[in-house]
């Protein structure tokens, strides 16, 4: 029997999994009336881990999650910036 995390990948050839990521940082704030963005900073990596919840999320940072996600890029103020649209995140 496959783990939701394995039908996930199989079914989307670009998708990452990883386990037991260490959050640095973790910010978010309102999209717009009725959603949140989450920003994460995870050791080791430069690029942002972005997703949206319809609440607020407790406050990460220090912990170790396990996160589904795929490579996308966001362009600010002209410049093409690299970042990761979270799919699926739970906390290790």
């Amino acid at each position: 029997m496959k783990s939701p995390v394995d039908k996930l990948l199989g079914k989307h050839q670009d998708l990452i999994h990883t386990d037991g990521m260490k959050v640095t940082s973790h910010t978010h704030r309102e999209d717009n009336e009725n959603w949140f963005l989450h920003t994460l900073m995870i050791e080791g990596c430069d690029a942002p881990f972005k997703f949206k919840r319809k609440k607020r999320y407790k406050n990460l940072k220090g912990k170790l999650v396990n996160m589904t996600y795929y490579v996308d890029c966001d362009i600010v103020a002209g410049f093409e910036i690299e970042t990761m649209r979270v799919v699926r995140i739970k906390l290790h």
